[in-house]
C-alpha cells in the first residue's frame, strides 16, 4: 500500500545490531531528517542499538529528533499453551511480540532475551551446517559481519547468500533456501509467547502483537495471549491494504487492545524515508501508547 498522508510515527525498525542494515545512530539520523516524530527501536533479542542512541543523546528532551520509545521483538513458538486453544503453527506461524517501552535494566527481561539469543546462534549454526552440506558453504561471507551484531538470525543469512552468489537479493535467498522445507531451514529454537509478554509486562512494557493478519479469526488465542498481558495489536503494518487495517483495527478496539504499527524497516531495499511510503501510523496510536506507558510507570 502507498499512502499519501506523510507518517511520522513508527513503532517497529531494527537496526544493524539485529537484522537491520543501518547503524543505529544512521537510523536514527535518517529518522530525524524525515521528520519523525516518535519512534521505537524493535531489535530482535536485544536493546544494544537503543542503548547506542540513548547513550548519544538521540530522543532526550531538549534536543532534536523523534522521541525515542526503548523496545524489541521477541519471535516465540506456537507451544503446547497455544495448541491447547486451538492455534496450530500451521496457521500461524511465528508469534512475534513486540516489547514497547520495556525498562533497559530489567534483569528478568535480559535473562529472557539472553536466552533467545543462544537459540538464534545455534538455530544459525545448523542452517550453516546444512547449506555447506549441500555445497553452499557461507562462512567466509558471514565472518565479513561478525562483531557488528548482537543477534544473528536467517537475514544475515540470506545476505550471505546473495554476496556468495547463491541468489540474487534477499528475498530470493528467502524463498530458495530459508523457507520450511528448504535447504537451509532449520525450525526456529526458544520461548512460547507467554515467557515473552510477561517478562514485557514485567519491565513495565506494553506487549503488542506483531504483524499478524490472522488474529481477528483466532479470536480464542488473542484472548489466551490477553489473558498473559498481551496490551497491544499491530493494526498499521507497511504493506496492508486499507481494508485489512480496518479490520485489524475493528477488531483490536472490540479486544481493547492498543493500536500500534509501523514500517518494519530493515533496509535491504532502500533508504527509511523510501520505507515510510507505504505505512501510515495515527498520531493518535502514539498518543496512546506513551498514555499506557506513563500509567505503567505511575503503578511501579
Amino acid at each position: 500500500m502507498t499512502t499519501l498522508r506523510r507518517n511520522t510515527v513508527d513503532l517497529h525498525t531494527h537496526t544493524a545490531r539485529s537484522d537491520g542494515v543501518l547503524e543505529p545512530l544512521e537510523l536514527y539520523e535518517q529518522m530525524r531528517a524525515w521528520g519523525s516524530t516518535l519512534v521505537a527501536i524493535t531489535d530482535h533479542d536485544t536493546l544494544a542499538g537503543v542503548r547506542e542512541m540513548r547513550a548519544a543523546g538521540c530522543g532526550a528532551p531538549g534536543t532534536t529528533g523523534p522521541r525515542l520509545i526503548v523496545g524489541v521483538e521477541i519471535n516465540t513458538l506456537v507451544d503446547a499453551e497455544i495448541e491447547a486453544v486451538g492455534g496450530s503453527e500451521e496457521r500461524l506461524g511465528e508469534l512475534h511480540i513486540l516489547g514497547l517501552g520495556v525498562d533497559p535494566d530489567d534483569a528478568t527481561l535480559a535473562a529472557t532475551l539472553e536466552r533467545q539469543r543462544q537459540a538464534r546462534t545455534v538455530r544459525l549454526e545448523r542452517a550453516i551446517e546444512q547449506l555447506r552440506d549441500r555445497g553452499m558453504p557461507v562462512d567466509a561471507q558471514l565472518r565479513e559481519i561478525e562483531g557488528r551484531i548482537d543477534a544473528l538470525g536467517r537475514p544475515h543469512l540470506a545476505r550471505a547468500l546473495v554476496s556468495a552468489g547463491h541468489a540474487k537479493d534477499v528475498q530470493d535467498a528467502f524463498t530458495r533456501y530459508l523457507m520450511p522445507g528448504m535447504t537451509g531451514y532449520v525450525r526456529r529454537q526458544g520461548i512460547g509467547p507467554r515467557e515473552a509478554i510477561e517478562a514485557i509486562t514485567a519491565s513495565d512494557g506494553v506487549a503488542s502483537l506483531a504483524h499478524s493478519p490472522w488474529a481477528p479469526d483466532e479470536p480464542a488465542v488473542i484472548d489466551e495471549l490477553m489473558r498473559w498481558g498481551l496490551g497491544a495489536l499491530e493494526v498499521h503494518y507497511h504493506h496492508w491494504d486499507e481494508e485489512r487495517i480496518e479490520r485489524m483495527g475493528a477488531f483490536a478496539d472490540a479486544c481493547r487492545l492498543l493500536r500500534t504499527g509501523g514500517s518494519d524497516y530493515h533496509g535491504d531495499t532502500g533508504t527509511y524515508a523510501e520505507s515510510q511510503v507505504s505505512v501510515y501510523v495515527p498520531h493518535q496510536a502514539g498518543e496512546h501508547l506513551l498514555g499506557a506507558l506513563a500509567a505503567s510507570a505511575g503503578h511501579r
